[in-house]
């Protein structure tokens, strides 16, 4: 039986992409079988639950094809990868697929951020690969990778696949999900509470992959950055794995001290394009497959020839086509496409980084020359840094432009923006503020 299978297995490769076949066939095994039934033994509870799902019939046919007679298929677990052995039980450390999934430590996982959900086109496939290859353990000489992209191009989904693909396949290895402006926080207050060398000792000898975001955001901090490189150190020389993501390479973060950035410089650097429209389509396809909507082809193919930036504004033109349609109870065509594409795309187009400076200095009540002057007065600091974080949050711009925009250099726009995320977390007054210029910004009405 076992060359029928590996014929069952060959024609499945010809027919689903090759990196959901690396993901979910190539590591099932047959257990004992016969001409009249099968028994397929998948790694975990969750890849018996997703081969069930998705390729259970496509496994069945093939499989009867190559016998010439009906067949059943049954679907076990076996309890290690490399262990045959089939196991009826289910591991209890393995998350369901409908949560969002606690990691060892830190932030949940997004349920629906894994590799399968992911399309992979020719802008991010060398991205993919890399991080399919590290979570895998494919090539043991390269255990750190560093994601680059603009904002919504998906280097958060890929990060947090390989912590969904790891805590799947080696559950007992520890993943720590965390981005960097955690990392500084819990690290001050290990200091304030006395207990550095718990906090050390934590990420040095209990964490087996570490996925650090927005790394970016460690400029300026230099006790913090100093921490993190002797945690990289350990890390490294224990053969952990490392994920960084940023939206600026090592060199580019200013205020980074050498040491730092030679760690975060050392492994592989895997950049993110836009999607190309083939890619587009394909996105939109898979949103709409995962949230049970039904679009038009030719829909789908003036959304992605319109919204072009980034994967996050493709959803947010399929979600408002959705919401649109459900809400009036009109069907889904072009002309309520256009409708919501419209409005997008003239927000995006009107929103600049001078619209954002009026729309601050009017209800601030200060005045333009002031929040882009030298002066350090708290009536101005204040707008100041809100006008900043809201340009990098509406606007296109590098922060060398935002800065230069507001008389500041590109290190003070970025301590601008951490600032005010801060807030956004701890503080109700800019909570207010913020969301009170971001519901002016959407609707349009500045």
């Amino acid at each position: 039986m076992e060359a029928v299978w590996n014929k069952v297995k060959s024609a499945l490769k010809k027919r689903i992409p090759g990196h959901s076949y690396k993901m979910w066939i190539e590591p099932l095994k047959i257990g004992q079988s016969d001409n009249n039934a099968m028994v397929v033994c998948c790694p975990n509870f969750f890849s018996r639950k997703r081969v069930h799902g998705l390729y259970g019939e496509m496994l069945k046919i093939a499989l009867e094809a190559e016998l010439g007679h009906p067949c059943e298929i049954m679907f076990e677990i076996f309890n290690k990868v490399d262990d045959p052995k089939p196991k009826g039980g289910e591991d209890p450390q393995l998350p369901l697929p409908n949560d969002n999934v606690r990691p060892y430590n830190g932030r949940f996982l997004r349920r629906d951020f894994t590799f399968d959900l992911f399309v992979v086109g020719s802008n991010n496939d060398f991205a993919y690969s890399a991080s399919l290859s590290l979570a895998s353990r494919k090539n043991t000489q390269q255990n750190a990778l560093f994601l680059l992209s603009k904002t919504g191009m998906g280097k958060s989904h890929l990060s947090q696949a390989i912590g969904h693909h790891v805590m799947s396949v080696y559950p007992n290895d520890r993943v720590y999900y965390i981005t960097a402006e955690d990392f500084s926080n819990e690290m001050v207050q290990a200091y304030r509470h006395n207990s550095i060398d718990k906090f050390k000792d934590k990420y040095r000898n209990h964490c087996d992959v570490l996925l650090l975001e927005d790394v970016h955001y460690l400029s300026g901090k230099e006790r913090t950055q100093i921490e993190l490189a002797l945690t990289l150190d350990t890390l490294f020389e224990s053969g952990k794995r490392i994920i960084f993501s940023s939206c600026c390479l090592p060199a580019d973060i200013p205020k980074l001290n050498d040491k730092l950035c030679s760690r975060l410089s050392s492994g592989l650097i895997s950049n993110i394009d836009p999607p190309n429209f083939r890619t587009r389509v394909r996105i939109l396809q898979k949103k709409m497959w995962a949230n049970s909507y039904k679009l038009p082809e030719n829909v789908i193919h003036y959304l992605a020839d319109e919204l072009t930036e980034d994967v996050r504004q493709l959803e947010s033109g399929l979600n408002g086509i959705a919401a649109k349609s459900s809400l009036l109870g009109i069907p889904v065509d072009l002309k309520l496409a256009e409708s919501v594409v419209k409005n997008i795309v003239r927000q995006r187009q009107r929103i600049t980084i001078d619209v954002i400076k009026k729309l601050v200095c009017k209800y601030y009540n200060v005045g333009l020359d002031e929040i882009a002057s030298r002066s350090r007065k708290q009536n101005l600091v204040r707008p100041r840094q809100v006008a900043i974080y809201l340009a990098r949050q509406y606007t296109d711009a590098p922060l060398q432009t935002i800065g230069k925009s507001f008389n500041r250099y590109h290190a003070t726009a970025l301590h601008s923006i951490n600032c005010i995320e801060r807030g956004l977390k701890q503080d109700s007054a800019i909570q207010k503020q913020v969301g009170f210029f971001r519901q002016k910004l959407d609707s349009g009405k500045y």
